[in-house]
């Protein structure tokens, strides 16, 4: 599946709050997470985050008053809780202690878990999703000791043999030698690898793709101040016109050509 799932229901309505009061909206993220957020060539800052701002602040009608800020990750919290911006956009992890302190928009990104497989296993182009996971599942997949997938994985199929490894490269190493056929892992990342030169072409990936809010969270969503509802739920209201407008897909594909679900 190439297209984002719709994170709103299309029938719901947010409604835009008055925002004449806004002195200005600065978004801060980072430059070290891409495909969301990086330098490009021509050191510019873009990525999935920058540009979903950025539509956030045409549709809420404030372009004049929207910035963008990079700061390292380390600094995120502390410049949001000093003033220095309005909202994190930068991948933040909705724990509990972060909703003690500050307010959270709705998730806009999912990020799934999705099994890989040697393609040499008759696996290829649209035939990738519709593959028998029976058959993968008879054999030992690799999974990353230690990690939410590897428990996520256990959980979900308590019949499967799971092969860990010590580390993510050791993993894709052992697909593309063919140590083990699949592995089951997080999605955005097997996705860059299966297209990538490192991967050669050896592997696809299967099934469907595995959400869990136990194991990988409620998603990715753009985190304010607690004191600031108005800000919210205008972040909201941005997000649910773009994901009913189709914007927020084209996006999506812009830096996830290849789907992540």
């Amino acid at each position: 599946m190439r297209e984002l799932p719709l994170s709103f229901d299309a029938r719901e309505r947010i409604a835009k709050p008055d925002l004449s009061g806004l002195a200005r909206l600065r978004f801060l993220t980072t430059v070290d997470f891409p495909p969301f957020n990086f330098i490009d060539q021509s050191q510019k800052l873009s990525g999935f985050h920058v540009d979903l701002a950025r539509e956030i602040c045409r549709v809420l009608e404030i372009e004049a008053k929207c910035q963008i800020q990079a700061v390292t990750f380390e600094e995120l919290q502390p410049a949001l809780e000093e003033g220095q911006g309005e909202a994190v956009l930068a991948g933040v992890d909705m724990t509990d202690e972060l909703r003690q302190r500050f307010a959270f928009t709705r998730p806009f990104l999912r990020l799934p878990a999705r099994f890989a497989a040697r393609t040499s296993a008759g696996i290829s182009g649209g035939a990738a999703a519709k593959v028998d996971l029976s058959a993968i599942l008879a054999k030992p997949v690799g999974v990353v000791a230690g990690t939410t997938h590897e428990a996520m994985f256990k959980a979900f199929f308590p019949a499967a043999t799971a092969q860990a490894f010590p580390d993510r490269a050791a993993m894709l190493q052992a697909l593309k030698a063919g140590t083990v056929n699949a592995v089951f892992s997080d999605g955005m990342q097997l996705s860059f690898w299966a297209a990538s030169a490192d991967a050669a072409a050896c592997c696809a990936l299967v099934g469907g793709a595995y959400v869990s809010e136990h194991f990988l969270g409620e998603g990715l969503a753009i985190m304010n101040r607690k004191g600031d509802p108005a800000l919210t739920q205008a972040l909201d209201h941005a997000l649910l016109e773009l994901s009913r407008s189709g914007r927020l897909n084209e996006i999506y594909l812009r830096y996830f050509p290849t789907g992540i679900y």
